[in-house]
Order: C-alpha cells, then sequence, then structure tokens
C-alpha cells in the first residue's frame, strides 16, 4: 500500500548531516568485528583494520560503493512464486514480530510459555488476515529443542500460510536449515533465490559491534541471494545516545557496516536496513515499543533509508499494556498511522504486548483492523470529476437525497472504509447483541478464524521434506 497523504520530518539538509556523521562513525572511530572472513573482506576492500585485528576503520567511498550495489526495491513472492510485496519507495507492508517467551493462549487467555502450536496459530491468523501481508511467529518456541527453536518455527509457519514469510536463526548452522525447508517449498534452491518467499533477520550489537552469528547470518543470506534484514535495536541511554538525533547516525553506522560486508560477498545482495531502538524508561528500567521516540526514530530512519535508496524494516503494533485495552488501541493506533505516513517498508511487531514479553492474538486482529482504517487516512482525498459528480448533484437538486442514486453505489464500497469489528450499531443493537466491547469483539474474530479458517495445505512430498530436515537438525545437535 502507498501512502498518499504523508509526513517528512527531516529536511535534505538534516538527513545529508546525519549520513555523514555515519561516514564519520565509520572512518573516525570504527567497528569491532568479531569473524574473521568479515575482517578480511573489509581489509581486501581498502579499510584499515586495528593491530587487535577486530577494529574495522571503513572509508566513506567503500561505504558509498556498497549502498550503489544494493538493490532499492526487493520483490517478495508467497509461497506459490505469486508477487506478494515489492519492498522499495513508499510501499508499505505490515506483519507480525518474533520472539516473544510467553503467548496468551488463544483459549483461555493464560500467559504461559510459548509453543510450536502458537507459532502455527499465529500464521493461521496471519493467513486469514486481509491486512497482514507477511508471517512472523510471535514466540519463541519452549516446548521444542531450545536451540532449534528457530526451525521449529519455520516449520509451524511455512505449513500454515501461503504468505510470505520473516524469521530469525540462532546461528549460521540453523539458518542452512531454514534455508533447506524454504527451498524444498519452493521447489529447490535456483527457486527460491528466484522468487523468495523468505525474509532472515539478524543485528549488529550496539553499541558498534558486530558478532560472529550476527555476521556468519549476513553472509550465509547474500550467499544464497535470500533477503536479509541487518538493524539494530538500540537502547537510547544504555546502548546509544539518548537522543534522537545521536542515535540514528550510530544505529546507521551499524547498519552500514553490514550492508558493506553483504555486498562485498555477494554484489547486489538484497538486504533491508533501518535505525530502531527505544528510550530507556528511566523509572521501571524497560525500554517501551509504544513510546513516541521508538516510532520518530523509525520515521526518521525510514526517511534517510529513502534517501539513500534502501528497502526500510520498520516497527508498529506493539504495545506495553498487558490486555487488549484503551492503551493497547491508542498505541498501535498512533504506531500504524506514523509508519505509513512516513512510507516504512517492512513494517513488523503486530500483536507484540508487554514490552515485547508477549504476543497475543487478539492484539494481531486488532492491530489488522487498525491498519485497515490508518490505509484508508492515508489515502487522503481522490478529487476528479466521477467523484464530484457534478450531474448527480444536479439530478438531485435542492432538498432531494442520493440513496438511490447510482453515483452512491458505485462508490459507497470503494471510498468508505467499512470496519470489520469497530462498533457502529444504534446502542439498542449493540446492547441486544451482549454489550461487547472491543476486547471480546477481537476475541471472538480470532477464535472464528482458528475454528474456521483453513490455509492452502503443502503436498505430501513438501511435508515429508520437511520432517526430514527438522528430524536431521534434531539428529545434529543431540550427537
Amino acid at each position: 500500500m502507498i501512502s498518499n497523504f504523508h509526513f517528512e520530518i527531516l529536511t535534505d539538509a538534516q538527513k545529508e548531516k546525519l549520513v555523514d556523521t555515519a561516514y564519520r562513525i565509520m572512518e573516525e572511530i570504527g567497528m569491532n568485528i568479531h569473524l574473521p572472513e568479515a575482517v578480511e573482506l573489509l581489509r581486501k576492500a581498502g579499510c584499515n583494520v586495528a593491530e587487535d585485528g577486530i577494529r574495522v576503520y571503513i572509508p566513506r567511498d567503500v561505504t558509498k560503493k556498497a549502498i550503489d550495489s544494493a538493490p532499492a526495491g526487493i520483490q517478495i513472492y508467497d509461497r506459490n512464486g505469486k508477487e506478494a510485496m515489492l519492498l522499495e519507495g513508499r510501499n508499505s507492508y505490515f506483519g507480525p514480530g518474533p520472539t516473544c517467551p510467553y503467548f496468551y493462549d488463544p483459549q483461555t487467555g493464560e500467559r504461559r510459555p510459548s509453543t510450536k502450536q502458537d507459532a502455527a496459530d499465529t500464521a493461521k491468523v496471519c493467513d486469514a488476515l486481509p491486512n497482514i501481508d507477511y508471517v512472523m511467529s510471535l514466540v519463541m518456541v519452549g516446548d521444542q529443542t531450545d536451540v532449534l527453536a528457530d526451525i521449529h518455527e519455520v516449520d509451524a509457519m511455512v505449513r500454515n500460510s501461503t504468505k510470505p514469510i520473516c524469521t530469525w536463526a540462532f546461528n549460521a548452522a540453523n539458518m542452512e536449515n531454514l534455508f533447506q525447508m524454504c527451498a524444498a517449498v519452493a521447489g529447490g534452491e535456483k527457486e527460491l533465490r528466484e522468487k523468495p518467499f523468505l525474509i532472515v533477520y539478524s543485528e549488529p550489537t550496539s553499541p558498534l559491534s558486530h558478532g560472529k552469528d550476527a555476521l556468519e547470518k549476513l553472509i550465509i543470506a547474500a550467499k544464497y541471494g535470500v533477503p536479509c534484514i541487518y538493524t539494530p535495536g538500540m537502547i537510547f541511554g544504555g546502548t546509544a545516545p539518548m537522543t534522537i538525533a545521536g542515535a540514528l547516525p550510530q544505529g546507521l553506522a551499524e547498519f552500514l557496516t553490514g550492508l558493506v560486508i553483504a555486498q562485498l560477498v555477494a554484489p547486489g545482495a538484497p538486504i533491508i536496513g533501518g535505525t530502531s531502538g527505544s528510550p530507556l524508561d528511566m523509572k521501571t528500567m524497560q525500554t517501551p515499543y509504544g513510546s513516541p521516540e521508538c516510532s520518530l526514530i523509525l520515521a526518521a530512519s525510514n526517511e534517510v533509508m529513502r534517501y539513500l535508496g534502501i528497502p526500510s524494516f520498520d516497527m508498529a503494533g506493539a504495545t506495553e499494556s498487558k490486555k487488549v485495552d484503551a492503551q493497547s488501541g491508542a498505541e498501535i493506533a498512533m504506531e500504524i498511522l506514523i509508519s505509513l505516513q512516513s512510507g516504512g517498508n517492512l513494517i513488523h511487531d503486530c500483536g507484540f504486548m508487554d514490552v515485547g514479553i508477549t504476543g497475543s492474538l487478539d492484539q494481531l486482529v486488532l492491530c489488522d483492523e487498525v491498519i485497515g482504517m490508518a490505509k484508508r487516512y492515508c489515502q487522503s482525498v481522490a478529487v476528479d470529476d466521477d467523484r464530484i459528480g457534478f450531474d448527480t448533484i444536479k439530478a438531485v437538486g435542492p432538498g432531494g437525497n442520493y440513496l438511490s442514486e447510482e453515483h452512491t453505489f458505485q462508490y459507497f464500497r470503494s471510498d468508505i472504509w467499512t470496519p470489520t469489528i469497530m462498533e457502529r450499531r444504534a446502542y439498542e443493537g449493540w446492547a441486544a447483541d451482549g454489550s461487547k466491547d472491543m476486547a471480546q469483539r477481537v476475541h471472538e474474530k480470532m477464535i472464528e478464524i482458528l475454528e474456521s479458517h483453513a490455509p492452502e495445505a503443502l503436498s505430501d512430498d513438501v511435508l515429508k521434506q520437511l520432517d526430514d530436515i527438522v528430524a536431521a537438525a534434531e539428529a545434529r545437535v543431540s550427537k
């Protein structure tokens, strides 16, 4: 969805200053690179390596060359090879987030440790919701082999939705298994490379460090040609400056370092960037996703990524509330609207609650409704002769009405947004239906999806291949 009603919070001069500061950080302060393979790639590209073999100073001409090499747009497909998301410009797509260790049980509402079934249920709900464009698990699977939680998540997701999948991995070996699974679904490694329905996630360690596992995953993704997100998760006042103006160029420098390495491995490797972060709340020592500052740095990041010609990773749909209530609705509405208006490309974390600790399918359903409403705001107002309808106004004339006019039938669906769960009936109708609040209506819709929606099934041959890959991974870690 492209936002026609949007805003800019940075001037071109500010973008240039922030990018220049990021270059200076990379050149003058440097990055700690904890993978010899990556250090050697940077050295051969003309970067200066300190005597410790870890600190690397990256000249801006190396970074600019890598930016020019990276694709400005990335086409993502669905499980069946159909075009699903084009990550470029102001195109915006929404999905859940990952790694919540707790989950609100869909049936009982109990907060409990996350399971593989929760990942499957999340995929099924995503598959049914019209404004959720891709699948993330919402969970950290806790009822399977710990070190293979990422593999079990993808196994659950790919079986329960045809939509694109975005995921993470513990390490290089697990990421290889994830690629094998998705290649089996796509029909082969070549088919997955040509029409990727998988996006993987890795991240640097703020401030200014890049761990071995993170870099290995980045490099493997580049070799496979699978789109990779490489963005920091900064804490303002903890792992980054307290100000957005300070945190943004630091995070940008961290992302750009990953971009340079990915392009040195495979020029043209698809990469998605951004500078995400949250302030450290000095009263609670938590890092709230629903804070204004979290959305503001992401909005600024979206603009900088577009300025550089790189697809952006964004966040919306998360709340610190522990239940679907006024706070959760207010926070996600602001986040979703800002993400759309700032043109974030891949927008994640719909369904996050409790500072990103607990996943909620109820909250995911609420996000879907709010996204639909926000999209209508961002379409702005179309003005053309057909929509003005002068002849209709003339035909109705003073004192008439438009209810039976063809103009009304032509536009009442396309130009007027209609909610699926928000309440618009008269009081009597609402009361007769049980006087349900929004949380109850959201929950009923979620249960209906779980009970009635049937995602397109994979073939028996593909299911067996998935079973075999999971079994082989289990055997690998049990040795």
